[in-house]
């Protein structure tokens, strides 16, 4: 849509956040506009077609906690299927790189690393999770991989208040048209406008002013949905300056996390939804989904520095570990089946750079100051701005509800 000159509310970020505010903004009387950066909606939701029979999400995937999630009545009401299949994270190994006994032990340490670290955070003193990790243990370098893909990061830049302070109901489902495509189509009746980056606010008048790629325009209330490390990096510029909203965002960093997809040839010889992991007692590793919906593919998954490190390898770095790494547990026989077909580099990604936040040791209440409007004018959502379910798609949409809610407070309207 064109850009108008002058607005009630102008919203930054077409993604989940961004979203959810200009739904609740819907019918309120006020004249509002989504900004985005990118081409699309969705932000880091983002489904592709990576091939004509493999439907993958480049960004998030799974509706976590997701009988509190609130895109799951979104999905019901919009018509999308939705697979209430248990995830194949636990016990549904495929080969013998894993083995039960083995499993079982990891399984174990792992359990008794959280009972550690829950227990410290208990006394409200923050910590690095790394801290909790007994000497020693063999598994160690394997929780801290698995801390790559849940927090993005490695166990010494996760604060123990923030990993206790998450919500995991432990239901996760999943779209079947993609999460990437839920969200566009959410965000779909939302006044956005597309290719519209946003490099300064300027919040010094009467009315704030924003400069973007398509020209100028001003707002009465501003909602700032952008990920954390844009803000840190003053990719977008606060005039006057917010230091502590740039405090607050160096103090939720964005991790990596990464995916690649590859074809699969034969694959009615592999199992559905199985998971292919080794013993590898390293950090540097990665995780594999054999046939996500019966789909002839196998995606991989990868996280924090070692997750860096491929995307600074260039295009198809992923791709190439990840056969390397299959052929290891598998066998040199099943490289002539496998082929790349896509894969994600979200720290590369110049309106991303991350994934999703992670609290620093010490910094468990920078979500709250993130948070916090500014004048009654500058309003902040994003999934880093969720107490309980940051991270998370459905964190990110509901903080967006909630500064839509600020707005309408500060304007006096229910």
């Amino acid at each position: 849509m064109s850009l108008p000159s002058s607005v009630d509310v102008a919203i930054i970020g077409a993604g989940a956040a961004g979203l959810g505010a200009a739904h609740a903004l819907h019918g309120s009387g006020l004249s509002v506009i989504v900004l985005e950066a990118r081409d699309r909606l969705g932000g880091r939701a983002w489904t592709v077609q990576a091939s004509p029979e493999v439907t993958f999400d480049v960004g998030c995937g799974w509706l976590h906690s997701a009988d509190k999630n609130s895109f799951v009545p979104i999905a019901r009401q919009l018509g999308f299927e939705l697979n209430t299949d248990l995830p194949p994270w636990g016990d549904r190994a495929y080969g013998d790189a894993f083995p039960e006994a083995e499993r079982i032990a990891f399984a174990g340490a792992i359990d008794e690393f959280y009972e550690r670290a829950w227990e410290a955070a208990e006394s409200g003193e923050d910590a690095p999770a790394s801290r909790f990790l007994e000497p020693g243990n063999r598994w160690n370098p394997m929780i801290d991989a698995v801390s790559t893909y849940v927090n993005g990061c490695e166990l010494d830049q996760v604060s123990i208040l923030d990993m206790e302070a998450y919500e995991d109901t432990y239901f996760n489902w999943r779209v079947r048209a993609g999460y990437g495509t839920l969200i566009a189509a959410y965000g779909a009746p939302c006044p956005v406008a597309l290719s519209c980056n946003v490099t300064l606010i300027d919040h010094s008048g009467q009315r704030i002013r924003l400069e973007t790629s398509r020209g100028t325009l001003t707002a009465d209330k501003v909602i700032v949905t952008v990920p954390t490390n844009l803000i840190a990096d003053e990719a977008i510029r606060f005039s006057p300056a917010l230091p502590n909203k740039l405090d607050a965002a160096r103090g939720l960093p964005l991790g990596v996390d990464d995916k690649v997809t590859l074809a699969l040839a034969d694959a009615e010889a592999f199992p559905k939804e199985g998971n292919l992991r080794g013993a590898t007692m390293r950090t540097a590793m990665g995780t594999y989904h054999i046939r996500p919906f019966g789909q002839p593919c196998i995606d991989g998954f990868f996280g924090g520095s070692f997750a860096r490190q491929l995307e600074d390898a260039g295009e198809g770095a992923f791709a190439a570990h990840s056969i390397d790494e299959i052929a290891g547990f598998l066998g040199n026989d099943i490289r002539r089946k496998l082929s790349p077909l896509r894969e994600s580099r979200w720290a590369h990604d110049p309106f991303a750079r991350g994934s999703y936040s992670h609290a620093l040791p010490g910094h468990a209440g920078d979500r709250a100051v993130l948070a916090a409007p500014v004048d009654g004018r500058l309003f902040f959502a994003g999934e880093a701005t969720s107490p309980h379910f940051f991270s998370t798609a459905h964190g990110a949409r509901d903080s967006g509800e909630r500064a839509a809610g600020e707005v309408l407070a500060a304007l006096g309207k229910s």
